[in-house]
């Protein structure tokens, strides 16, 4: 599993015109599922999310997690994060996690941040065509992959 994760002071995802998800100040979250990926992926990169410290402190250094800040989620799917470029112009998707495989997983990854969270998380629409904004803070954009663990 990969996700684009970006500390936001607010986000929101419109699928058709009409909003579905939207959070205030917290994290927005585009997680990409590939066919490998299993619980164990979704287990580490959760614990990970909820315990990184990107959040200032009261000395204004990043030392605080989500959970203690008390930040709201926004999870988005976004398949196009397992794109290959490597030959010619149009991305391949071959690595991306067939529907049946990625919402399983995609579903208890968001089940999962919020039970380590302690509140619901907001989310977009598996597989719809969806509007993005946000307007990130600081700006903070980490790239998190469970196969790699950097």
């Amino acid at each position: 599993m990969r996700v684009v994760l970006q500390r936001v002071t607010q986000a929101a995802v419109k699928v058709e015109e009409k909003i579905v998800g939207e959070i205030k100040a917290g994290l927005l979250i585009l997680v990409g599922i590939e066919e490998q990926d299993q619980d164990e992926d979704v287990e580490w990169l959760c614990q990970k999310i909820i315990t990184l410290r990107i959040f200032a402190d009261d000395q204004g250094v990043m030392n605080r997690s989500i959970q203690e800040t008390e930040g709201e989620i926004l999870v988005i799917s976004q398949f196009t994060l397992h794109a290959k470029t490597k030959k010619g112009n149009r991305p391949s998707y071959i690595k991306a996690a067939r529907p049946e495989i990625a919402i399983p997983l995609y579903e208890k990854f968001k089940a999962d941040l919020s039970i380590r969270l302690g509140q619901p998380i907001e989310a977009g629409i598996f597989g719809a065509a969806m509007q993005v904004s946000l307007v990130n803070d600081g700006p903070v954009t980490l790239i998190i992959d469970s196969k790699v663990k950097e």
